[in-house]
C-alpha cells in the first residue's frame, strides 16, 4: 500500500479521498488555488500546497504543476477524485511517465471510454445494447438533417468528449436541430476543447440508470448493482438512489453482465461506472462509461458496505480484489441529495457569497460529503455544489422521510440554496412511487421553482413561531423583562392584509401563542435563536415535531418548512386599523428591466435599440461555470436602451436591456 498520495482536486471529493487515506494511515498531500487557501480540504490534508490562480486553468488543470509538487513532497501515486482532470489520458501518461501511480484506469481505458463514438464501436462490437445513432461525428447541418432523418425524431446531440450534460440538447423536429446542433457545438468547444458531436435515438419516457463496476489488475471484476439517476435538470443528476425502484432483479443482472462485459474488453481497471438509458420495458441501452469515481458513489457503499475510495486505492496498488459477485448483496436504501448554491426562483442560476451560517444535519442513517465550511464561499470559479446529503434506511419511504428531515434541519445561510427544491420533489407523490423519468423535473417544475405556501393550519402554526421569536427576541432586548407582546400579523401572499391577532406568553413548560382563542403550545430551541438573523427551529408545535428554518430582518419574517414558506410582517397591535393602507414592499427589477440574473460573461447580444421584442423571445446569452444562460424578455415592448457590451464580464443584477412599452394605438 502507498505511504503518501496526492489529491489532485479540491472540495467535498478532496476530503472525502483524505478520510479514507487516513482510515488507511496514508498521509495526504492537497493542493489547492489561492481561491481555496482557507477551504476544509486544505486544513484536513497532512501537507498542502498552493498550485496558482482561482481559474481552474492556473491551478487544478496545470498538468505540470500538479507531478512537481507530487514528486517535491515524496507523493508515490495521485487521485484524481472525479471532474478537472480525472479522465484526461495525457495527465495519466504525464503521472507514469513521472513514475508515479494514477489512482484510476490505465490510459486505454480512458481514451477510448472518453470518446462517446469509440465507446459505442466498442460496446456493440461486445455485445453491449446500444441506442441506435451515428457511427461517427457529423460536421456539418446538412449531414446531421440527414443523418437524424434516419434515425427519426426526437434526437440527442451529444458532444463527443462531453460529460456532466454539458454539450447536449434534444432535438423534437428538423427545425430545431441547426440551433440545437450550434449550442451543443459552442458549449462542447468551450468546455472540452473539442466542438466534435455526434447524433442518437432520443429514448422516450427514459430511466438514467448506471451500474457500479470494480475491477482488479488480476482480471476479477464485480458489479455493484444499479443506482437510479432519473431525477435530472438540464443532464445534471439532481436525487440519485440505490436500488432502483424500477429495475427487476432479471434487468439488474443483464445489465450488470454487461457491464462487466465492457470492462473486461476495455481492460478496465479501479472503480468505473456504466450509464444505460432504460425504456418503460425496462428494454436498456448503453449511454458511456464514466472511467473514475463518480459523483453519486455514496448511495452504493452505503447499500453494500463497500468503500469505493478504499478499494480505488488497494487496486492501485495492486492487490487482488476480496469480493466475489456471490458476495454482494445489498443492505436497506439509500438516497442522495445533491445541495447546490443556487436560486431555483430564477432558474436554477449559481448563487455566489460567504456561508455566514452553516450547520450540517444529524442522525441516525444521515451521512453528509462537504467540501466548505461556515465563512468559506461559494465563488464563481467552480461548480456551487455545497454538499452532498445521504439518507440510508431499511426501505425507500423510511429513507426519504430521513432525507426531508435532513433537509429542515440542514442550516445555510448567506446565499441561496436548492435545499427547498430537494424537498418537493422528494414529496412529491410520483417520486415516492418511484414513478419517474429524465424529464421529471422538467415535466413537473419548468424551469424554475418557488416554494408553496403552506396550508391553513401549517401557515397558523408557523405565525404563531415567528410571534414567539419575535417576544423572545424583544424580551432579550429589554434584558429578559417580559414585553408586551400583542401583535397583528399579516401574511405578506395576503394583499387585503388581513390582520391576524396574537398574543405570546411564557410558563414553565415553554411558549404558548394565542390565536383566535385557540393557544398554539411551542416547545422547542427557541431560546437559541440571538444575535444571529438565521434559526432553526427544531421541536414541537401544537403537537406536530418540525423543523423550520427562520430568517428575519427587523420585524419581516420568513419561515420555511420542507417545500413550503411563509413570508409574515408583525405590527403592534395598534396598527391594526390602517394596515391595509400600508403598502408591500416590491422586490426586484420589474419586467422592463433585464438584468445579468448571475455573475458571467454577455457572450451575445441578440437585440440592438430601437428593435421590437415579443414575451419570451431571446434577448441575450451570458456565459457562466461554461453554460451557456439564454436571458428571455418578460413582456413585449422596445429596446430604449442597451447597457452592456458583448464581451462585458457582468455582476449579478447588472442591466443589459431596458425595455419600453409599446404604444398599440400608433
Amino acid at each position: 500500500m502507498f505511504s503518501k498520495i496526492l489529491i489532485a482536486n479540491r472540495g467535498e471529493i478532496a476530503c472525502r479521498v483524505i478520510r479514507t487515506a487516513k482510515a488507511l494511515n496514508i498521509k495526504t498531500v492537497a493542493v489547492y488555488s489561492e481561491a481555496d487557501a482557507n477551504a476544509p480540504h486544505v486544513r484536513l490534508a497532512d501537507e498542502a500546497i498552493l498550485i496558482g490562480g482561482p481559474a481552474s486553468s492556473d491551478s487544478y488543470l496545470r498538468i505540470d504543476k500538479l507531478i512537481d509538487v507530487a514528486l517535491d513532497t515524496g507523493a508515490e501515486a495521485i487521485h484524481p477524485g472525479y471532474g478537472f482532470l480525472s479522465e484526461n489520458a495525457e495527465f495519466v501518461e504525464a503521472v507514469q511517465k513521472a513514475g508515479l501511480a494514477f489512482i484510476g484506469p490505465d490510459v486505454h481505458a480512458i481514451k477510448v471510454m472518453g470518446d462517446k463514438i469509440e465507446s459505442k464501436a466498442l460496446a456493440e462490437g461486445s455485445g453491449v445494447s446500444c441506442v441506435p445513432g451515428t457511427k461517427g461525428a457529423v460536421s456539418d447541418t446538412d449531414e446531421a438533417l440527414a443523418a437524424a432523418a434516419d434515425i427519426g425524431y426526437p434526437v440527442m446531440v451529444k458532444a463527443s468528449a462531453g460529460g456532466g450534460g454539458k454539450g447536449m440538447r434534444v432535438v423534437a423536429s428538423a427545425d430545431e436541430l441547426p440551433d440545437g446542433m450550434r449550442a451543443a457545438m459552442t458549449e462542447a468547444k468551450n468546455a472540452f476543447g473539442d466542438d466534435r458531436v455526434f447524433i442518437e435515438k432520443f429514448v422516450v419516457s427514459p430511466r438514467h440508470i448506471e451500474i457500479q463496476v470494480l475491477a482488479d489488475t488480476h482480471g476479477n471484476i464485480i458489479y455493484l448493482g444499479e443506482r437510479e439517476c432519473s431525477v435530472q435538470r438540464r443532464h445534471q443528476k439532481v436525487i440519485e438512489e440505490a436500488p432502483s425502484p424500477f429495475i427487476s432483479d432479471k434487468t439488474r443482472k443483464a445489465m450488470g453482465e454487461q457491464a462487466v462485459m465492457l470492462a473486461r474488453a476495455v481492460n478496465y481497471r479501479s472503480a468505473g461506472t456504466v450509464e444505460f438509458i432504460v425504456g418503460a420495458n425496462q428494454d436498456f441501452y448503453f449511454l458511456e462509461m464514466n472511467t473514475r469515481l463518480q459523483v453519486e458513489h455514496p448511495v452504493t457503499e452505503e447499500v453494500y458496505g463497500l468503500d469505493l475510495v478504499e478499494w480505488m486505492l488497494r487496486i492501485a496498488a495492486g492487490e487482488t480484489l476480496t469480493i466475489t459477485q456471490g458476495d454482494v448483496r445489498p443492505q436497506n436504501w439509500s438516497i442522495e441529495a445533491r445541495l447546490y448554491a443556487e436560486d431555483s426562483s430564477r432558474g436554477f442560476l449559481p448563487s455566489i457569497g460567504q456561508l455566514r451560517c452553516y450547520h450540517e444535519p444529524q442522525g441516525p442513517g444521515i451521512r453528509v460529503d462537504a467540501g466548505i465550511s461556515e465563512g468559506g464561499t461559494i465563488s464563481m470559479f467552480y461548480d456551487p455544489m455545497i454538499s452532498k446529503l445521504i439518507a440510508t434506511a431499511p426501505t425507500r419511504p423510511e429513507a426519504i422521510d430521513r432525507l426531508i428531515l435532513a433537509l429542515d434541519q440542514y442550516q445555510i445561510f448567506g446565499v441561496s440554496t436548492n435545499r427547498q427544491f430537494l424537498a418537493a420533489i422528494l414529496s412529491d407523490a410520483d417520486f415516492r412511487k418511484g414513478d419517474m423519468t429524465t424529464g421529471f423535473i422538467a415535466e413537473k417544475f419548468g424551469d424554475a421553482f418557488v416554494a408553496d405556501a403552506p396550508d391553513d393550519k401549517q401557515a397558523q402554526q408557523l405565525m404563531a413561531l415567528g410571534v414567539a421569536l419575535h417576544a423572545r427576541r424583544l424580551a432579550a432586548r429589554h434584558h429578559g423583562k417580559e414585553p408586551n407582546a400583542r401583535f397583528a400579523v399579516c401574511r405578506d401572499d395576503d394583499e387585503g392584509r388581513t390582520p391576524h391577532l396574537m398574543q405570546w406568553h411564557a410558563d414553565r413548560h415553554g411558549d404558548i401563542v394565542t390565536c383566535d382563542d385557540h393557544d398554539i403550545r411551542i416547545s422547542g430551541n427557541l431560546g437559541q435563536a440571538f444575535p444571529q438573523s438565521g434559526h432553526i427551529f427544531d421541536g414541537e408545535i401544537d403537537g406536530d415535531v418540525m423543523a423550520v428554518q427562520v430568517e428575519w430582518q427587523g420585524w419581516h419574517y420568513a419561515l420555511h418548512l420542507g417545500a413550503k414558506s411563509l413570508h409574515i410582517s408583525l405590527y403592534p397591535e395598534a396598527a391594526t386599523a390602517i394596515l391595509r393602507h400600508l403598502p408591500v414592499q416590491q422586490q426586484g427589477h420589474s419586467a422592463t428591466v433585464i438584468a445579468a440574473p448571475m455573475p458571467g460573461l454577455l457572450t451575445r447580444l441578440m437585440v440592438a435599440e430601437g428593435d421590437i421584442v415579443e414575451a419570451g423571445q431571446n434577448v441575450a446569452i451570458i456565459e457562466a461555470m461554461k453554460m451557456e444562460n439564454v436571458l428571455k424578455a418578460e413582456m413585449k415592448g422596445i429596446v430604449s436602451s442597451i447597457s452592456a457590451a458583448q464581451g462585458d464580464s457582468l455582476n449579478v443584477d447588472d442591466v443589459i436591456i431596458t425595455l419600453a412599452e409599446l404604444d398599440e394605438t400608433k
